[in-house]
């Protein structure tokens, strides 16, 4: 599902998506129909613009996050330094994408969303980074980092670049399960609550640099 004030963006997206066989766009909103339609049409995935001129898209997060078998959100935007990206990401956002995104990219983008992976923009900045650590109150978990056992470091590091947990289970050979215990472990011990958070730490920590698949 698409959620943007402007019809032109929800078409073009509609279209860029509906091109994929494996991809069903259920429903389009603005932002004083989006509420209504994602109880509707119940989405595995929602494209969220953050700014909007009635219902704010941090607004519409939080509505949606709190129902039970929550979507998986993706912030769209036009800054890759947008203050309410750092806040859509505190809340439990899946990531953000640029409206720019290459369009070749953005299927495969939903379907990592879909699969429970971490989407984040290529033009992700550090200073998106670090205002995230910062108004989270959680400087100390990139220290606790050093904390993570060898697997726990490296579920952590190819959960950040988007792979869900049974891709990453593939590559290391292990079990789903194990990967989810894992998963699950990496989570307490950094003191955040999704994946997404997980990622900006991991980041932050530079855990990501050689571990890309």
């Amino acid at each position: 599902m698409v959620i943007d004030d402007e019809a032109l963006v929800r078409t073009g997206f509609e279209l860029i998506l509906g091109q994929d066989p494996e991809i069903e766009v259920v429903a389009t909103a603005d932002d004083r129909t989006a509420l209504d339609q994602i109880e509707r049409h119940r989405p595995d995935v929602v494209l969220l613009d953050i700014r909007m001129p009635h219902i704010d898209g941090l607004t519409i997060l939080r509505e949606t996050l709190r129902r039970d078998e929550p979507p998986a959100v993706a912030i769209l935007t036009t800054f890759d330094a947008d203050e309410y990206v750092v806040e859509a990401l505190r809340l439990g956002a899946s990531g953000f994408l640029l409206k720019d995104t290459d369009p070749r990219q953005l299927a495969t983008l939903v379907k990592t969303l879909a699969a429970g992976g971490v989407v984040l923009s290529p033009r992700v900045t550090r200073s998106v980074i670090s205002g995230f650590v910062a108004s989270s109150a959680v400087a100390a978990s990139v220290t606790a980092v050093a904390k993570l056992t060898e697997r726990e470091r490296t579920v952590l590091a190819h959960a950040s670049v988007g792979l869900s947990n049974r891709e990453i289970a593939d590559l290391i050979q292990h079990s789903i399960g194990t990967v989810k215990d894992d998963m699950s472990a990496v989570l307490a011990k950094l003191g955040v609550a999704t994946r997404v958070q997980a990622a900006l730490i991991a980041q932050q920590a530079g855990v990501i640099d050689g571990e890309s698949p």
